[in-house]
């Protein structure tokens, strides 16, 4: 037996009750399945309130390869169907094409990303600027020159005298 199988055999051992309980758990939390999860919330709550007449916890499920592959509501006890549908936004609201800066599947869009970074760089700018207005950031901006200006004072100094000796070897 496979490891999937021995899986689908324990979950279709259980009771419907313990099964919505078992996948409550297993969907908490998981974006991807919140419709999912608020599915089982309503089953869970139709299980509390009596659940179906006529409906015994000892009802043998069918296998899984007997199960038919469309579940119509009407072939159900009661004609009812315990899973609440799918939410769908009330009239008037636009479909979410790109909400803040995120397609629908949760991807950022170019624009957004491009804001971002304009957004940092001009932050960083203006940092920098007020840096330079207090006190401590003159001090560093100072001492920055003050090291520029020697390291170039040396750097002439020892191309003048690289320069003084080519002239005394290159002789006659």
């Amino acid at each position: 037996m496979t490891e999937n199988s021995e899986i689908a055999a324990r979950l279709a051992a259980l009771s419907d009750r313990e099964l919505v309980g078992v996948l409550l758990v297993a969907t908490a939390g998981r974006p991807g399945f919140d419709t999912v999860h608020a599915a089982l919330l309503g089953v869970a709550e139709a299980a509390d309130a009596g659940g179906a007449p006529g409906v015994t916890p000892a009802t043998v499920p069918p296998s899984v390869h007997d199960a038919a592959a469309v579940h119509d509501v009407s072939g159900q006890v009661g004609g009812v169907s315990p899973v609440p549908a799918v939410p769908v936004p009330p009239t008037g609201i636009a479909a979410p094409t790109e909400t803040a800066g995120y397609s629908p599947s949760g991807v950022p869009t170019w624009g957004s990303v491009r804001d971002k970074v304009e957004q940092r760089f001009g932050t960083a700018q203006g940092m920098d600027e007020l840096d330079k207005q207090t006190p401590a950031g003159r001090s560093v901006d100072e001492q920055w020159d003050a090291r520029e200006k020697a390291a170039r004072e040396r750097l002439d100094q020892i191309r003048k005298s690289l320069h003084g000796n080519d002239s005394e070897t290159s002789g006659p």
